[in-house]
């Protein structure tokens, strides 16, 4: 699994580790690392490394002494580097003079937003930027014309969005930006961005991963680490590996059957809603489940898709189950909440879901107090309904505090899904892209939960190994198309599951 420390966790293992190593062996060990990154960057953007040219944003304290440093590395290698001053009272000395050292330029920006908002670029200037876009003269002037900006403005003692020199400047750069640790004007511990900030194609983490790597991926790009020898204990935040997942997807071994495999009820859908019914069932047929059986008012259709199905109009009528699945387009009346209770009263396992979370929401002591695994999996807009609030920027609290409440798992859906469990570590599953924000694919990952579940798996597992999968399914599904990553349906993204499941399968093999 990957963990995900917090700002205060890093700092009390980078205190622990000063003790352990010469003074400023640390912050060269980082700024190597990412003067690397850059350099091979560098050469698969641009074909080499000497010659090229790197502009450093550098703000205060240790995060600008580790691009400052990095900087002088990188002129070591050839590459033309100019260090953007922000705040140059505070700049980190040793990284100064050793850029400064290795024939760096140096410049200052000023104090004052005014001066960086004056003249826009003279007609016929030379210029990086088409000429419809408005940079003004003196950012030009500052950011030179560089192949690669490094974001060394804050690192993980910032909080709040860029203050607006920084902004300005930012808001200028019109090349590729690497962020040193994370991008400047994003919660490091929650990933919210509250004004400008910086958007990265590449981040470089020193010594361990943080959560706004998962929770602001958009902003992050792609994450490497660099490792400066911290010792971390077990983290509040993990992220199951591809690997992880595939290894350890439930499969028939040589004594199995269709019962021992996992049987799953699905009571979802309706004849009115017959939609859901087919997506629901279809995540649980296509996640290997042994058997899936259907209560409800939809079997025609089902069974029309899925004629391994065994379909009944009750669910005292379905026989013998491992787990229940109930909620997208079962209703909200008051025949949908008896079936909900009945459901629930069992021992069984359960995922509740879309109507289903409706019914919780005005009668929460259906749920409250009910010992066998629950999971509810809540968008932002159920999550208010069940809790009174919207899950605010930091989610993963939010997340928690209502799987603590409640005694049940919690996933909560967003590009990057949160899954907690009382008294348990959360899970979070960074979905790469949006491709799964479509109508109809919540109903399947309820299915998938549902078949992992009635094999045995613990719940909180059993959501995160599914919306990893559900995650992988949507990416295929975009990238089958003949327009590569064109928007998808529910439908594709189901008939992609198999092939995601099978390809996390290969990977554990690797």
């Amino acid at each position: 699994m990957r963990a995900y420390y917090t700002a205060d966790e890093v700092r009390a293992a980078e205190a622990e580790l000063f003790t352990r190593v010469p003074a400023g062996m640390p912050m060269r060990r980082a700024a190597f690392g990412l003067a690397d990154v850059v350099a091979r960057e560098l050469r698969e953007r641009t074909g080499r490394v000497a010659g090229r040219s790197v502009t450093l944003l550098v703000g205060s304290g240790d995060n600008g002494g580790d691009a400052l440093w990095a900087g002088s590395f990188l002129r070591r290698r050839g590459v033309a580097v100019r260090a953007v001053l922000l705040a140059p009272d505070r700049a980190h000395a040793e990284g100064l003079a050793a850029l400064r050292r290795t024939g760096g330029r140096v410049v200052t920006a000023p104090a004052d937003p005014d001066d960086l908002r004056g003249a826009r670029i003279p007609p016929g200037a030379v210029q990086h930027v088409s000429a419809s876009t408005e940079v003004p003269w003196p950012v030009r002037e500052l950011l030179g014309n560089p192949d690669l900006v490094v974001d060394g403005i804050v690192g993980i003692s910032g909080r709040g969005p860029l203050r607006p020199v920084a902004a300005e400047i930012v808001a200028g750069v019109r090349c590729p930006i690497i962020a040193a640790d994370l991008p400047s004007g994003v919660d490091p511990d929650t990933g919210a961005v509250d004004g400008p900030a910086v958007t990265a194609d590449v981040t470089v983490t020193f010594g361990a991963y943080k959560p706004v790597h998962a929770l602001a991926a958009p902003h992050c790009g792609r994450v490497e680490l660099v490792p400066i020898g911290l010792e971390l204990p077990s983290a509040n935040l993990y992220a199951l590996e591809p690997r992880t997942v595939g290894a350890n997807w439930p499969v028939p071994g040589p004594a199995d059957d269709k019962y021992t495999q996992g049987v799953v009820g699905v009571c979802a859908g309706s004849a009115t809603y017959p939609g859901a019914a087919i997506l629901c069932t279809g995540g649980a047929v296509a996640a290997t489940s042994g058997m899936v059986r259907y209560a409800g008012t939809g079997a025609a259709q089902v069974l029309a898709h899925f004629p391994e199905v065994i379909a009944a109009e009750s669910i005292s009528a379905t026989g013998r189950v491992q787990s229940w699945v109930f909620g997208p387009g079962a209703g909200t009346d008051s025949a949908a909440r008896d079936r909900l209770a009945e459901i629930l009263a069992t021992d069984l396992p359960v995922v509740v879901d879309a109507d289903g979370l409706t019914l919780l929401a005005a009668e929460p002591s259906l749920v409250t107090g009910r010992q066998a695994p629950t999971v509810l999996t809540p968008h932002a807009g159920e999550f208010a309904r069940l809790t009174g609030s919207e899950p605010g920027q930091d989610r993963v609290a939010a997340v928690r505090k209502l799987a603590e409440s409640w005694q049940v798992t919690v996933l909560l859906k967003g590009r990057a899904t949160l899954i907690a469990s009382p008294d348990r570590s959360v899970f979070v599953n960074e979905a790469g892209g949006s491709w799964a924000a479509t109508a109809g694919s919540g109903d399947v990952l309820s299915g998938i939960i549902a078949a992992l579940l009635a094999h045995g798996s613990h719940p909180a597992w059993a959501a995160a190994a599914a919306a990893r999968v559900h995650a992988l399914a949507a990416n295929l599904a975009a990238h089958a198309t003949t327009t590569a990553g064109a928007p998808i349906s529910a439908s594709p993204l189901l008939a992609h599951l198999r092939e995601a499941i099978g390809t996390l399968r290969e990977l554990a093999q690797v």
